[in-house]
């Protein structure tokens, strides 16, 4: 009687798994033709750090950011914040993070963390690329992890980046391979130098990589 009981409890795990990853392969097919972000109902797969892909960990990518006590950071598409809380403790009370997103969802999810984790640093905005929500002039740092694939006008979206930056300012973008909307590194400094950049950082590989630009 307990090992049938088992294999019926065996069998709900399975189905529960089967049924979770269909949903997600559902979402990255049909996002190959779309550029429309992970929905937040789905953050969980943007949750967890990849472990096939050292150089999309939270920790990896911002030990490649130079961060200092008091800077201002935008976490740009920041989904459920798998950055935005590090990077504030890494500041400290001294700096802000901005993190933002254009799902509520999203960052309901970041309020929760915030909340959680009493982290008074931490600013939200929801706004899309091109909107002129960006302080001119305002950020040390500006992030796109897999996120710049999903922005419709990237050229407009890098220099509306590149304007919210302070003079000497970095862009870190990081992009991989099992992102639905992965771009080629050729294809992201073609933009990012478009926009004003100069290439200051290759980290990774041509499947897994950042690349940091800095505002002249």
């Amino acid at each position: 009687m307990l090992w049938g009981n088992d294999l019926s409890f065996l069998y709900v795990i399975i189905s529960l798994v089967v049924f979770f990853v269909l949903i997600a392969v559902g979402w990255r097919l049909f996002s190959i033709r779309a550029s429309i972000p992970c929905p937040a109902w789905l953050s969980w797969l943007v949750e967890l750090d990849n472990p096939f892909f050292r150089n999309n960990r939270a920790d990896v990518i911002i030990e490649h950011l130079a961060l200092q006590p008091g800077m201002n950071i935008l976490d740009f598409g920041c989904g459920p914040g798998r950055l935005t809380i590090p990077l504030a403790k890494r500041v400290g009370q001294g700096g802000e993070v901005t993190a933002l997103d254009a799902q509520s969802g999203m960052l309901q999810k970041v309020r929760a963390k915030i909340e959680a984790e009493s982290i008074g640093n931490i600013k939200l905005l929801q706004a899309y690329s091109g909107e002129g929500k960006l302080e001119r002039n305002a950020y040390d740092r500006v992030l796109l992890v897999t996120v710049l694939g999903e922005i419709p006008d990237k050229i407009s979206a890098l220099e509306e980046i590149f304007a919210s930056l302070k003079q000497n300012g970095m862009l870190s973008v990081t992009e991989v391979i099992a992102d639905p909307h992965f771009m080629r590194c050729r294809s992201v400094r073609q933009l990012a130098i478009s926009a004003g950049f100069v290439e200051k950082g290759f980290y990774g590989n041509k499947v897994s990589f950042t690349m940091n630009f800095e505002k002249p």
